[in-house]
């Protein structure tokens, strides 16, 4: 009996004494690993000369996997096939790369993972880890250093390759597009600085690439590119800035298409401006034609008066290329004349209002527009036909907070073949004054004109716009949206009206545009002073 009941205390004891544990273990969330994990040893080692292995083993204090590694992994000198690298879809205390490519002779390599080696439980990334080795007797060491920029937007693209070329004797203008380069690097996504590292004294030429057939070759008409006109000669000790930009492509006439039983459109890379469209056919005396632009497109609508026949043929002409084109004529419909407003809520205090016609407009009788206020009193206005862009405009003087009914009566506008609208009849309205706001901005450090000062959302869509020739005290923006909003200056180095991209082969670099460096937020009824100090 006692022997049991000295069971049953020790029983008790030991339950106590659990529950004293547990109240004195029980976690409290504790602090988070952050710890990176470390390399133990490597084989062969780091920094390694006169190297001939074809499997480099790499091992860790903990499990380790790799994260992303596809766009963290940069090869340099790039490799014509990329090593094999383990573990894929697992953890493991060891990363192993095995190479399948034929290494150059006396060159030093650098295998850069970026943040891809991350510990197994907290995701730590071990930042930045690079195996060097040399098939030589030495390590190269010399470095090279910059920043990237976009020529147009405020930010740059993320995962920027910088390439370094060798100026030898096979390296011409063309060799970015045919060959890798012979050193890369990249900004990957958390930065815009680069380093090129491990480098041989020389010269080069300096380019980088937004790559994005992901294959080291510049491709115009899909990359952007920012370069250095000079020769970059290592060693240095400058900081060097790209600033990418999207060259306008190599002119190149698209087959044409019959799209209606009036029109063919006549697709196009590059630029238009010297396109010419030549009708070869016998056609009849009565014969028509017109060439517009597409709005937003690289596209020619070829506008022409329908006459029995099997096929037309064209040539097109550029002063680069000369083709020619033979286009089935099928039986298609033709298209109708359709007439609607780009807004059609809202009225502007100081810009038009303005319709578009799906088929060129060449004639308009303002006599048969009519506009009134909501107190049925009619409004004087100006009417416009701008044939350059097919848009019809009307101009009145807007009242704030007033409602308008625009009448387009019959036969108001006319088409290129003759057609006429129906009756269009539209309500619009403006805002109050106190709806909106205004931008009184001042320009300091700006000594070459002519420049275009832009306000923009934070797409880069313009929402107001001033071209400007010569100094002025201040600039004002006025009735704009409450919202947030960039602002930049142009620098119209050549004077036409627009920003102009640039040109690796012709060395010409994208017109500058600086940017104010904040965000600025427009409120209601509020007037913004601001001063831009450009750089």
């Amino acid at each position: 009996m006692k022997s049991k009941i000295v069971r049953i205390g020790l029983f008790f004891a030991m339950l106590i004494s659990l529950i004293n544990c547990a109240k004195r273990g029980t976690p409290s969330g504790g602090a988070r690993d952050t710890t990176p994990p470390k390399i133990v040893r490597a084989s062969p080692e780091l920094n390694s000369t006169n190297f001939d292995a074809k499997r480099i083993r790499i091992y860790f204090d903990e499990y380790v996997k790799l994260n992303n590694l596809q766009q963290q992994l940069i090869v340099s000198p790039p490799l014509s096939q990329l090593p094999q690298i383990k573990p894929q879809g697992s953890a493991s205390k060891v990363v192993e790369i095995v190479i399948k490519d034929t290494l150059r002779e006396n060159t030093t390599y650098v295998i850069n993972f970026g943040q891809s080696i991350v510990d197994n439980n907290e995701g730590n990334a071990y930042p930045f880890f690079k195996y060097v080795f040399s098939t030589g007797p030495t390590i190269d060491s010399l470095t090279l250093s910059g920043f990237v920029t976009d020529a147009k937007a405020k930010q740059p693209d993320t995962f920027i390759s910088v390439m370094l070329y060798e100026i030898d004797s096979t390296f011409t203008d063309s060799t970015i597009y045919k060959k890798p380069p012979t050193y890369i690097t990249n900004t990957l996504d958390s930065t815009t600085s680069f380093q090129l590292s491990n480098l041989r004294a020389g010269k080069y030429r300096l380019i980088a690439l937004k790559d994005i057939g992901n294959n080291n070759l510049f491709n115009q008409k899909t990359d952007k590119i920012a370069f250095v006109e000079d020769t970059i000669q290592i060693p240095t000790d400058s900081v060097y800035q790209l600033n990418l930009f999207k060259e306008i492509p190599d002119f190149r006439a698209t087959p044409p298409s019959l799209v209606s039983k009036n029109r063919i459109i006549f697709g196009y890379e590059g630029l238009s401006d010297e396109m010419e469209i030549e009708l070869l056919s016998t056609v009849p005396d009565d014969y028509k034609s017109l060439i517009t632009k597409e709005r937003d497109k690289d596209t020619l609508n070829y506008w022409f008066t329908p006459f029995e026949a099997d096929s037309l043929l064209f040539k097109v002409s550029h002063p680069t290329k000369i083709d020619t084109f033979n286009i089935r004529i099928k039986e298609l419909y033709r298209d109708s004349l359709v007439v609607s407003p780009v807004n059609q809520r809202n009225v502007h205090f100081e810009k038009p209002y303005v319709f578009r016609a799906n088929i060129p407009l060449v004639k308009t009788d303002s006599s048969r527009i009519s506009i009134f206020k909501q107190d049925s009193v009619p409004v004087p206005f100006d009417a416009e036909l701008d044939k350059e862009r097919n848009e019809f405009k009307l101009k009145w003087n807007v009242e704030p907070a007033q409602n308008y009914l625009l009448t387009l009566y019959p036969n108001s506008l006319e088409d290129f073949y003759g057609n006429t609208n129906d009756t269009i009849r539209f309500a619009v309205g403006s805002k109050s004054y106190a709806d909106l706001g205004s931008v009184n901005l001042t320009l300091r450090n700006v000594d070459k004109y002519p420049v275009i000062i832009q306000i923009t959302d934070e797409q880069g869509e313009v929402k107001a716009e001033r071209y400007v020739d010569k100094a002025e005290p201040s600039y004002e923006f006025r009735y704009l949206d409450p919202g947030n909003y960039l602002i930049r200056v142009i620098f119209d180095t050549n004077g036409n009206g627009k920003w102009d991209s640039g040109s690796y082969l012709l060395k010409t670099q994208p017109e500058r545009i600086a940017y104010f460096p904040d965000v600025i937020e427009l409120r209601a009824n509020w007037e913004l002073q601001q001063t831009f100090t450009v750089n």
